[in-house]
């Protein structure tokens, strides 16, 4: 019952930041803004490797994720909320060592689009695991460690609540911004040796921050392997 009331409350609340997300303005593609939430909580360290237009390319060192199995779904916003739920009952206790983990930022999304406008797509939703806990993070029903080597990230930064109709736009804007560059060639090789992901979406903030929101729209690659092709 209790479940019910929380998926109920959860569906209200994304309704209702949907309908906000369609009235505010000002979305923004600035890269110079750094997470205001990154001042309070532990986020994932990387070396700035080049700033352009509207992008950045950055790398990050050998990041640790807790993340959901394969969400598949019509709706990011449906999935990230499924999978966001799973992720808050693990760092609230509900995993094998019944231990609290700290919140940490980013929340990041893997999504392999469908092939059609009415099929499902896949999403897997993840939480970075704190530095503390990296070296024995709590198992947990559901979920599975994901460890990443040194990887390289095509960003785009943008501001809002997210909805469905955002991620191809932004993940388009975010191709146009990088075409013709070295990593532009590099993203296509690394992706042509593993299609499991497209696009990664990375949300800094909770459902009830309003101000200063940040998200991006992430390009992960690994520049060894796309050199090697």
């Amino acid at each position: 019952m209790l479940s019910v009331s929380m998926n109920l409350l959860m569906m209200r609340l994304c309704l209702f930041l949907f309908l906000v997300s369609k009235l505010c303005n000002g979305y923004s593609t600035k890269l110079n803004f750094y997470p205001p939430t990154c001042q309070r909580i532990e986020c994932p360290n990387y070396d700035l490797i080049e700033s352009g237009k509207d992008y950045e390319i950055r790398r990050y060192d050998s990041p640790m994720w807790m993340s959901t199995a394969p969400i598949d779904d019509i709706s990011y916003v449906s999935a990230t909320r499924t999978g966001f739920l799973r992720l808050f009952d693990y760092i609230q206790g509900k995993n094998e060592y019944h231990e609290t983990v700290k919140m940490t930022a980013p929340v990041i999304i893997q999504v392999k689009p469908s092939d059609g406008p009415f099929c499902a797509s896949s999403f897997v939703v993840s939480f970075y695991v704190p530095k503390k806990n990296q070296p024995n993070p709590p198992p947990a029903k559901g979920l599975h460690l994901q460890k990443w080597g040194e990887t390289y990230v095509a960003v785009r930064q943008f501001s809002g609540f997210i909805a469905d109709d955002d991620l191809p736009r932004e993940a388009a804007a975010l191709s146009a911004s990088i075409a013709g560059t070295k990593w532009a060639a590099a993203i296509d090789k690394s992706h042509a040796a593993d299609n499991t992901t497209l696009y990664t979406v990375a949300g800094y903030n909770s459902p009830f921050e309003f101000k200063n929101r940040v998200n991006e729209i992430w390009f992960t690659f690994d520049l060894d392997k796309a050199l090697a092709i």
